[in-house]
């Protein structure tokens, strides 16, 4: 390798996995009182109920999935060591949330149809 490499020094890295461990925590915490919350949310009827749980329950599911896998992310940066470890990891990060938004949105879309014709269904019932 080339001797103009650019490397993050040690204490840069050691101060950003810190802050990102801090962050984690602060964003888990808040993530168990969204859960609490949406737990405790009750639906004017038992069929918008049950969709609006299933909606909220997969968001609330893909939120947490979603911020990890960016925590996870940010540890690796801070741990990255050169210009082309960086580079790696954020084409690699980059794949793998796109994938993950397309299954999230059309798992979302499903639902959401779903809820709607089960909403019709028992209106005409």
């Amino acid at each position: 390798m080339s001797d103009n490499q650019f490397e993050v020094p040690e204490q840069l890295r050691t101060y950003a996995e810190q802050s990102v461990t801090q962050a984690r925590k602060a964003i888990e915490d808040f993530m168990k009182v969204a859960q609490t919350t949406v737990s405790s949310v009750e639906g004017s009827t038992q069929q918008m109920q049950a969709g609006a749980t299933d909606m909220n329950k997969k968001m609330l599911s893909y939120a947490e999935e979603n911020i990890s896998a960016a925590f996870d992310f940010a540890e690796k940066m801070a741990r990255a060591k050169d210009m082309e470890e960086i580079m790696k990891l954020q084409s690699d990060f980059m794949t793998a949330r796109m994938s993950a938004f397309g299954e999230q949105t059309r798992e979302i879309g499903d639902s959401a149809a779903k809820a709607a014709s089960d909403v019709g269904k028992a209106a005409n019932s």
